[in-house]
């Protein structure tokens, strides 16, 4: 029986962390955990959840990592060695005395001050182990971070952060992806070369930023070509290179996106992915989702109305994006591994260069000239919310976005 068994295992009941804070509660020596004699009774700092201030000193009320909150102590500050924690505190408790209108720190807080200071300290761990779980799952070189400075939303419930499409039930799609003999696609490109598969030139240029207009399809080198991984046709398949920040907005838009990185116009930043589902499908959700008051239904009509992409329970970090009528991203179609006209990948582009610091925003309901290429004429629109075909009456949606150019409504 044993060596069917030697390759099992079975998922421990407590983290590193809360066997290691067990040892030092019974003042047990663990060697793996690092808890020895001469630190058993070190201990570490949760939280700083209480303040007050006596003539002889000042002292905080500690939570303890790995101890209920039963067990809390007043510490004096000289026995600390927390210096961001203790940082944070009192960022987020002058924050509090502003909301107050009050200037100067009293020497005791009053409870409610104090529950705020408790609140915030238990949002922001929840946040960091989200921003940590989305890190851990995340296949793009870019980092993600997550804030919250305006209320105590935590992460959001049934969303599930994926890297690339999900196809949803009932649907089969093939791959047909047909590579090219290119040893220099941007320099050298032979015949049948990926982007001559459109009949137009390169897409992109040396440093990888898109040269063509919105609305003519975008064909990357593939797992079939014969180019390195550094041909300059490859860029959307690198994924996000930027850190981004999901953020909660100031204006009652909900979460947001905002780059920490300056970005160069007409640079890629994300795909926008989620569950690949039917029309009919997409019709069905899209009744629930107005009865919630918003969706994440983005239609993939590029040359017919086949499928639709649903972010609203698993994509990645496009599904934070907000609308803007003045936006900063533009939507390209990239067909790279299946050239399946029915079914492009989804590329949200730069349209300026953009500033650290500053919200990404795509318009949900763009519209772009049909482009008319050598051999088709392509229809190039696109819907976030909105199945633009169907015979139903959307609800109408009022736009917050804010900028000059609002249409004041979505839908």
């Amino acid at each position: 029986m044993a060596e069917y068994l030697k390759d099992c295992s079975v998922p421990g009941k407590m983290s590193w962390e809360e066997l290691e804070a067990l040892c030092r509660r019974e003042r047990l020596h663990c060697e793996q955990l690092g808890v020895n004699g001469a630190n058993v009774k070190d201990y570490d700092v949760e939280f700083l959840c209480d303040y007050k201030k006596t003539k002889e000193e000042e002292l905080y009320l500690v939570k303890w990592k790995g101890f209920p909150e039963s067990d809390n102590t007043w510490e004096p500050k000289r026995n600390l060695k927390c210096p961001k924690l203790m940082k944070q505190f009192h960022l987020d408790l002058d924050q509090e005395l502003r909301r107050h209108k009050r200037r100067c720190t009293p020497k005791k807080l009053d409870k409610e001050v104090a529950s705020f200071l408790v609140q915030k300290a238990k949002l922001r761990q929840r946040l960091q182990r989200w921003e940590a779980h989305l890190n851990q799952t995340r296949n793009h070189p870019g980092r993600i971070f997550v804030m919250n400075e305006v209320d105590f939303e935590g992460p959001p419930k049934n969303f599930t952060y994926i890297n690339n499409y999900k196809v949803g039930q009932g649907i089969v799609l093939d791959e047909m992806a047909v590579g090219c003999d290119c040893k220099n696609c941007l320099e050298e490109p032979m015949n049948g070369c990926c982007p001559g598969a459109s009949l137009h030139r390169m897409a992109y240029n040396e440093k990888g930023q898109v040269r063509i207009r919105a609305g003519q399809p975008i064909y990357e080198c593939n797992s079939q070509c014969s180019c390195s991984l550094d041909c300059p046709n490859r860029v959307v398949q690198k994924g996000i290179q930027f850190d981004l920040c999901i953020f909660k907005t100031e204006n009652g838009r909900g979460w947001g996106v905002r780059t920490l990185q300056h970005i160069r116009k007409n640079t890629f930043i994300m795909e926008y992915v989620g569950e690949i589902i039917t029309n009919d499908e997409a019709e069905r959700r899209g009744h629930v989702y107005d009865c919630q008051g918003s969706t994440y239904l983005f239609d993939l009509d590029y040359v017919e109305d086949v499928y639709t992409v649903d972010a609203a329970h698993q994509g990645n970090i496009s599904h934070f994006v907000n609308h803007s009528c003045n936006p900063n991203l533009q939507v390209f179609n990239v067909f790279i591994e299946n050239i399946d006209e029915r079914l492009p990948r989804i590329a949200l582009f730069s349209t300026r260069a953009i500033r650290a610091g500053e919200e990404l925003t795509f318009d949900y309901k763009m519209q772009i000239d049909p482009v008319d290429t050598e051999s088709t004429k392509m229809d190039s629109s696109f819907s976030l919310a909105g199945l633009p075909s169907s015979p139903k009456k959307r609800i109408r949606v009022e736009c917050h976005c804010g900028s000059d150019s609002c249409r004041k409504y979505l839908f």
